[in-house]
Formats: structure tokens, C-alpha cells, sequence
């Protein structure tokens, strides 16, 4: 099973992506695990990393990696449920990252999203992905941040493409857009 769950800043996406892990967890079986995409940060970030950590819970193995996805996907036990937070600093990590920018392109970053998908799925991965809807508002005018939305919106639909339930979280309300097995119209 893959999920794509996104929302707003603060919209509450992140607690509902932990009930699903949760939920799937603990109807499939296998180890639960975090992975989070964040690399530190300031006393600010550290202090939020703290609140969701602690808001989580017990139960889950936290994975810390900011861009190799796949590398973390290796130390995920075959039948574990994977939940992945958040694309949107994977994306700007992968692209402007001091450490990664200059060894990796957008193609090789699409190319590591796909990769991801099928080796969750080859594994029997339940994936739970979260990402930011950022593309909401009028177009950008400055090209890098033009770029970043172009590069994080191609990702987004690719995922969304694989994925077998596709929600948004809007002021804590999940609306469902895509489930499989179910119809939309």
C-alpha cells in the first residue's frame, strides 16, 4: 500500500499520516519506522523536531535521511510500514543542498522517487508519504522558486499516479481523493 498525503503548512497532515501508518501497522503487522527528511536545523527546528517526536509517540524506529531515500528504504524491515515526512524538504535538500545539489539533478531525483515506489511495493512496504502543498497561491515570479514548485509538482504527480490513497489535510479535515478500488467521478 502507498499513501500520498498532503496539505497545508500546519494543517494537521502529519498526525493524520501517523494514524494511517499507525492503523496499517498494526493491521498488516511488521515494524513501524519515521523517516525523516529534515537534517537539524536551529533551536527552532530542533524544539519542532521535539514536539512530533514526542507527539508520535512510542513505537516507531526513526530513520534520519535528508535526500538518499532509497538507502533508507534498505533499513526497512520487508512487511514494515514506512512513513516518509516530508517530500517538500527532500525536494529543496536534493536541489539547493550544499552537500547534494551538486551531485544531483531533478532527473536523477524523479528517478530515486520511482524508485522508491517500486521497491516499497517489491518489498511488501506499506509507504506513507507527506509533502506540503506549496503550488496553491499565484505563480511565482523568481525562476529558482518557480523551479523548486516545478520540480516538487512533477514528483507529486508521479506519486500521486502510484500511490493506492491520495489524501489532503485541510485544517485537519483529510478529503479523500483517490482510493483504490473506488470510483470518483
Amino acid at each position: 500500500m502507498i499513501a500520498f498525503i498532503s496539505g497545508g503548512a500546519r494543517s494537521g497532515k502529519s498526525a493524520h499520516a501517523e494514524a494511517l501508518a499507525r492503523r496499517w501497522q498494526a493491521e498488516r503487522g511488521g515494524a513501524r519506522y519515521y523517516l525523516a527528511t529534515s537534517s537539524g536545523g536551529n533551536d527552532e527546528w530542533q524544539a519542532r523536531i521535539g514536539r512530533h517526536r514526542q507527539a508520535r509517540g512510542e513505537g516507531w524506529i526513526t530513520l534520519e535521511e535528508p535526500v538518499d531515500l532509497c538507502a533508507a528504504l534498505e533499513r526497512v524491515e520487508s512487511g514494515g510500514t514506512l512513513l516518509l515526512d516530508c517530500l517538500t524538504l527532500w525536494a529543496s535538500q536534493l536541489l539547493y543542498s550544499s552537500e547534494y545539489a551538486s551531485e544531483l539533478d531533478e532527473a536523477q531525483g524523479v528517478a530515486m522517487i520511482e524508485r522508491l515506489l517500486a521497491e516499497a511495493r517489491q518489498r511488501n512496504v506499506t509507504l506513507v508519504i507527506v509533502s506540503n502543498d506549496v503550488n496553491e497561491g499565484m505563480p511565482p515570479e523568481d525562476a529558482e522558486v518557480w523551479r523548486y514548485l516545478a520540480f516538487l509538482q512533477r514528483v507529486h504527480r508521479l506519486v500521486v499516479q502510484e500511490a493506492d490513497e491520495v489524501i489532503q489535510v485541510m485544517a485537519g479535515l483529510p478529503q479523500v481523493w483517490k482510493r483504490r478500488g473506488e470510483e470518483r467521478s
